[in-house]
Order: structure tokens, then C-alpha cells, then sequence
């Protein structure tokens, strides 16, 4: 087990209702689990999203923290929280990562592996 780790997983789901494909608006919730599988205590800082449509249309995003937290993870604990997006297309993806500090001061990055953003039942 590394000594400063997170591992991230992420569900996402298409927000019909708030969708407007006639004006190409596809909106997107993801829901991530932030688990501390390290073996030192550490505090989540900023995040940094990069989204992109199919298009290749792509979009940053960098921020304090998730949701308005900045959560403090011991080893084993874990952090839930939804947010969304929107794309122009009724396809794309988004990946980024997470910027920590340890307990003990130690800065490091947790990856956000690429993910999905689809319709249901469409090909991707």
C-alpha cells in the first residue's frame, strides 16, 4: 500500500429533464467516491476537470475543493459527493485529478481516470 494514496470511483448519469438536445444541451451528473487507500491522513485541496465532447471541444476546470468541502480523509475513510456538467454533444468524457496534502505535509496528486459522459443506449 503507497503511503499517499486516493483512489476515486465515479457513476454518471444523463439528466433528460434538464437536457435540451434541439439546442444541443446534454447534461450529465457524476457521482464520485473519494476513498483514502493510503496509509497517512489527507486533505483534499482543489480539483482540476478536463472535459471533453465529442467534438473534441475541450473545457478546464480548476477549484477549492468539492462541493464546498474540502475533506479531510483518514486511511479507509471515503467522501461522497454528486456534481454535473453539460456538453454540446450527447457524448464526451472527463478526467483530472485531485490535489491533497498528508497529514505530515507531504503535497501529491490523485489521478481521476478517464470516464464516460453517454446517452443510454448509444454507442460510445
Amino acid at each position: 500500500m503507497a503511503a499517499y494514496e486516493l483512489t476515486v470511483s465515479v457513476r454518471t448519469q444523463y439528466l433528460e429533464e434538464q437536457s435540451d438536445p434541439e439546442r444541443n444541451v446534454y447534461v450529465f451528473a457524476y457521482a464520485i467516491s473519494i476513498r483514502n487507500t493510503g496509509e497517512v491522513a489527507a486533505q483534499l485541496i482543489s480539483r482540476h476537470w478536463i472535459i471533453r465532447d465529442a467534438n473534441d471541444k475541450v473545457e478546464e476546470v480548476k477549484g477549492l475543493g468539492v462541493v464546498g468541502h474540502q475533506p479531510l480523509l483518514k486511511p479507509g475513510e471515503q467522501f461522497d459527493y454528486t456534481s454535473g456538467t453539460s456538453l454540446a454533444t450527447p457524448q464526451g468524457s472527463m478526467s483530472g485529478s485531485y490535489f491533497c496534502v498528508a497529514e505530515d505535509g507531504t503535497r501529491f496528486e490523485a489521478p481521476v481516470p478517464e470516464f464516460v459522459l453517454s446517452l443510454p443506449r448509444t454507442l460510445h
